[in-house]
């Protein structure tokens, strides 16, 4: 028993539902056929479950990360280590297994060939590329808030107003406070610069990142007078990132190691980077800055009001996305260049997704769920304070009802605050920044973010009520408060027979169907189940976006599309037996005839998704196959299902 080699897994896939759960199956059967000792930490949507203890990992002949989602291999340091993608660890498990007894040596100072193939397994280039972006910005948001808000109550309450605008005393105390919030803001770009670098090269990239961040922001060292902002940061971030990558990916000698990546990698990453973008990059990206801040002043009538609705319906478009981040940053980065009225667009229309939806909500209460009133109510109070990202739960919910409104609202801000003339002078947005006086012509900021408020505010309206008379909602409005479905939807401590009676029965089953693609079936059972879903369309929205990060077709002729989604009132799973050859589920992939959807709520709590991780693991199975093949109706597949749930 001892001569077993012993494995440690981890499983992750990016919804933590169904995927995570299926590898962790194939895997355990994998070893038990080839005689290997193993133990699994699976990282779900309930948790992390089957922590690797000290013990475990010291025991350990190999470490097996099958994931779509970064995990963090610090631990594992100086043991035999391969990475990959779930996908592999399901379809794949004996190949894995052999190969992680063979996986070279995991390395904190150095990338090991696993580290390559779980980026080639997973992520393109552009992914990475926006996966580093985001990194960056959502490390540089607090900076950016924390700054703005304490230049915004430094102008407020220590500004006396003057021909210039707003001007603190030298002498007054709050003239420190705003100092405090000048050097937030300083931190800014190389922040967004290092950890851009972190999301390319990990911890190598974030000392050159930064340092070249800060680079980008001093004008003298390439002859500028301006510096190059923004932009600069996001070039010197891409560039110390993929550098320090490469140098990480040299092969060095075992006594060069731990020096590698605390010495070697920052200075030569630094000098490389830094000395590229003095003498080549910077003195361009700064006279970028310049010649538009020139054709921005001269703006005004007509191109003023195009302006403004660009920058207002990129704000509004994706919510905190890069559209959404490139605008807000032209606006912020247009501040120290003396020209605040982009920012103004900018600010003015940052509020109004979450505050119009949160209006929404409030004025059709009976069109939307608990779980939409509730984001509701919780995106006026972010919109409040200036964070678009409020409006994301009902946006997710759905799509095409709110983000064509978003935009339209957005536009409407942003071309009436252009109209208006409202300046921003702190890189935050929202009625906030209002209140704490850095707004210039405050009475036409709230006159432009009421207008786009309430252009989305009836928009989402108009769609929605499209959306709600081609599928008409039969619940009451007081339903979700009192039965016994929804309060096992919304209670984690729920009884079990609640919960097993909310999941299935044979009304979201259908057997021999036959389906011509994959959208189909997905369609079909949504529709199936519709009285648990507040919006079917969404809730098929969100499946087919999750098919678009990944097939969630399995071996074994199976398929298991699932969803989460604020439009899901119940959690809901649904089954379809497919007649011979099954449908196409994706390129290359055998034909899939056992099909179960899974749809949770938002807010899904961890009861339910325990039982969904046991369907996972168990249709893995060859006796569950071969029960719902031979179940004569739904009943008896019901049945079936509903043993390997107890």
């Amino acid at each position: 028993m001892t001569n077993k080699p012993l494995i440690l897994a981890i499983t992750a896939c990016p919804t933590g539902i169904a995927h995570t759960y299926m590898a962790a199956e194939n895997l355990e059967a994998a070893a038990e056929d080839l005689g290997y000792r193993i133990k699994i930490e699976t990282h779900g949507s309930i948790g992390v479950e089957g922590h690797f203890t000290a013990e475990d990992i010291e025991n350990a002949d190999a470490i097996l990360i099958g994931a779509d989602t970064v995990i963090n291999k610090e631990r594992f340091v100086g043991k035999r280590l391969i990475a990959t993608g779930v996908d592999v660890a399901i379809k794949k498990p004996k190949d894995l297994l052999q190969k992680s007894l063979e996986a070279p040596t995991f390395s904190q100072a150095a990338s090991t060939s696993d580290d390559s193939e779980e980026d080639s397994t997973n992520l393109s280039f552009g992914q990475t590329l926006y996966k580093a972006l985001m990194n960056g910005v959502s490390h540089m948001i607090p900076f950016v808030v924390t700054g703005g808000l304490l230049l915004a109550l430094s102008l407020s309450i220590g500004g006396n107003a003057t021909a210039e605008g707003l001007v603190i005393p030298e002498d007054s105390p709050w003239m420190i406070i705003s100092q405090i919030g000048d050097l937030a803001f300083s931190l800014m770009i190389p922040v967004l610069s290092g950890y851009i670098a972190v999301g390319i090269a990990d911890r190598p990239g974030l000392a050159p990142g930064l340092i070249t961040g800060l680079i980008a922001v001093n004008g003298d060292l390439y002859g500028s007078e301006a510096n190059a902002g923004f932009i600069g940061g996001i070039i010197t971030g891409i560039l110390s990132g993929y550098v320090a990558l490469a140098i990480k990916k040299i092969p060095v000698h075992k006594f060069v190691a731990p020096i590698w990546p605390i010495i070697v990698i920052p200075i030569i990453t630094t000098v490389v980077v830094g000395l590229l973008f003095i003498y080549l990059i910077g003195a361009p990206v700064a006279s970028l800055f310049d010649a538009l801040t020139v054709a921005l002043s001269g703006m005004q009538g007509a191109s003023t009001l195009v302006l403004g609705g660009i920058i207002g319906a990129m704000i509004a478009a994706d919510m905190g996305g890069p559209f959404n981040k490139t605008a807000f940053l032209f606006g912020g980065g247009l501040i120290a260049a003396g020209n605040p009225l982009p920012m103004g667009m900018a600010a003015t229309a940052i509020a109004v997704p979450p505050l119009a939806v949160g209006v929404a909500t409030l004025l059709r209460r009976t069109w939307f769920n608990k779980a939409e009133k509730d984001s509701g109510i919780a995106a006026l109070f972010m919109g409040f304070f200036g964070i678009t990202e409020g409006a994301i739960p009902l946006a997710a919910a759905r799509p095409l009802q709110v983000i064509p409104a978003n935009i339209v609202g957005g536009a409407v801000a942003g071309a009436l605050a252009g109209m208006f003339s409202v300046a921003d002078n702190v890189m935050h947005g929202g009625p906030i920044v209002a209140v704490f006086g850095a707004v210039d012509n405050v009475f036409g900021f709230f006159i432009a973010m009421a207008a786009g408020v309430v252009v989305n505010a009836l928009l989402i309206l108009v769609l929605v009520g499209v959306s709600q008379r081609r599928n008409p909602k039969p619940e009451p409005e007081s339903e979700p408060e009192s039965t016994p479905e929804t309060t096992a939807a919304a209670s984690p401590v729920a009884t079990k027979a609640k919960l097993d009676t909310a999941l299935i029965d044979e009304d979201t089953i259908v057997l021999d169907a036959s389906f011509n693609s994959r959208d189909e079936a997905i369609s079909s059972l949504v529709d199936m189940s519709g009285t648990r879903f507040s919006d079917p369309d969404a809730v098929i929205e969100a499946a087919l976006a999750r098919e678009a990060q990944h097939s969630t077709s399995v071996d074994h002729q199976v398929a298991i599309p699932h969803a989460r989604s604020s439009a899901v009132s119940v959690p809901t799973l649904a089954f379809a037996r497919v007649v011979e050859p099954g449908v196409v589920w994706a390129e290359n992939e055998e034909p899939s005839r056992l099909i179960f959807l899974i749809a949770v709520p938002e807010d899904a709590g961890k009861a339910h998704l325990k039982l969904l991780s046991k369907l996972a693991r168990n249709v893995m199975k060859q006796e569950f196959r071969d029960e719902l093949y031979a179940a004569n109706t739904p009943e008896d597949a019901a049945a079936s299902i509903q043993k390997v749930l107890d």
